[in-house]
């Protein structure tokens, strides 16, 4: 049977702010973001089976992608956990939905995350092939597999 790539596409609201960055992107601001995932393998052949002829269910990719990325990341204010102490405790007494993280929320860092959180739920027999996070109609990252195999 033959290799096949499936691709799920996905957006969602996120703010951040780059903590010592030398441009605009120091201030809190948000995007729009579209993110694509394509995984691959080999589709499924048993007979027995009402997944037959499927890689993987488009629907299970989805439940897998939400629980994973978008419920966490959809409307939520993203920065490094090396953001000011007070600057925290003043937007955790206002907001609700930020995550410190250990990294610099640039899409480069979202999306090696993402790729990192979503290897760990797929099933066994689904690689993740590729992923491209859109941050503006002009900008993305994109992560594959093959670049990084260890």
């Amino acid at each position: 049977m033959a290799i096949i790539r499936i691709t799920k596409q996905f957006s969602f609201e996120m703010a951040h702010a780059l903590v010592g960055y030398d441009g605009l992107c120091k201030n809190i601001h948000g995007h729009s973001y579209h993110f694509d995932v394509t995984v691959k393998g080999i589709p499924n052949e048993d007979n027995f089976s009402p997944k037959k002829g499927m890689l993987m269910d488009f629907v299970d990719l989805k439940m897998i992608v939400y629980h994973e990325i978008i419920n966490c990341f959809d409307h939520a204010l993203v920065i490094s956990q090396n953001t000011d102490p007070d600057l925290i405790s003043s937007l955790d007494k206002n907001y609700e939905n930020i995550l410190l993280m250990p990294y610099q929320p640039t899409s480069e860092n979202l999306i090696a995350d993402f790729a990192e959180r979503l290897q760990k739920k797929l099933p066994p027999h689904v690689q993740l092939f590729s992923l491209r996070l859109r941050e503006t109609d002009k900008s993305y990252a994109e992560w594959f597999a093959e670049d990084n195999q260890k």
